[in-house]
C-alpha cells in the first residue's frame, strides 16, 4: 500500500510541478517572444499538454483511489476524490471549452492579436476568456494541491499495537 501511495504522490507532484513550470514559462514567453501571437501559440500548446496530462492524472488517481486499505478515513477519501474530480473537470473545461472558444475568437479576428484594437468586442471577449482560463487553472491547481496533502497525511492500515517495544512516544509525554 505504501508503494501505491508513493506512486500516487509522485504523479500528482509531477503534475503540480509542471503547472508551476507552465506559469513561469508562460510569463517568460510573453516577455521574450517578439509577438503576442507567437507567445500565445507557444503557451497554448503547453497549456494543452498540461490539460491533457491533468486529465490523465485525475483519471489514474481516481481509479487508484478505489483501492482502499482497511482503516482508511472514508471522509478524507471522499474529499480527495472530490478534489481529483475538480482537477479533471478544470482541465477538461480549460481544454475543451475555454481554449476552443479562444481559438475560435482568434480566427474570427482575422489578424494577429497585437493588431486588434483594445475596444474590439472580439478582443474584449478573448481577454475575458483568458481570465476565466486562469481562474479554472488556479482551481484545478488548488484542488490538486489539496488532494496531494490529503494523500500525504492519510494514515491507513491497522493502528500500532499497544505494546509496541519501539514506541517511545509514551516516555516523552509530560
Amino acid at each position: 500500500m505504501r508503494f501505491l501511495t508513493a506512486f500516487r504522490l509522485l504523479i500528482l507532484g509531477v503534475w503540480l510541478g509542471a503547472a508551476v513550470f507552465f506559469v513561469a514559462t508562460a510569463e517568460t514567453a510573453f516577455q521574450t517572444v517578439p509577438t503576442h501571437e507567437m507567445a500565445g501559440t507557444l503557451v497554448g500548446r503547453m497549456f494543452a499538454i498540461l490539460n491533457y496530462s491533468g486529465l490523465g492524472v485525475a483519471f489514474v488517481l481516481l481509479l487508484t483511489s478505489l483501492i482502499v486499505a482497511a482503516g482508511t478515513n472514508i471522509a478524507g477519501l471522499w474529499i480527495e476524490r472530490t478534489m481529483l474530480f475538480i482537477l479533471g473537470i478544470g482541465c477538461a473545461v480549460g481544454q475543451f471549452v475555454i481554449s476552443w472558444w479562444m481559438l475560435l475568437l482568434r480566427t474570427q479576428m482575422g489578424k494577429p492579436i497585437d493588431e486588434v484594437a483594445a475596444d474590439d468586442p472580439l478582443k474584449i471577449q478573448f481577454d475575458q476568456l483568458h481570465q476565466y482560463s486562469s481562474w479554472v487553472m488556479i482551481a484545478a491547481f488548488a484542488a490538486a494541491l489539496i488532494a496531494f496533502i490529503i494523500i500525504a497525511v492519510r494514515r491507513s492500515g491497522p493502528k500500532k499495537a499497544a505494546n509496541d517495544p519501539l514506541d517511545f512516544s509514551k516516555q516523552f509525554k509530560i
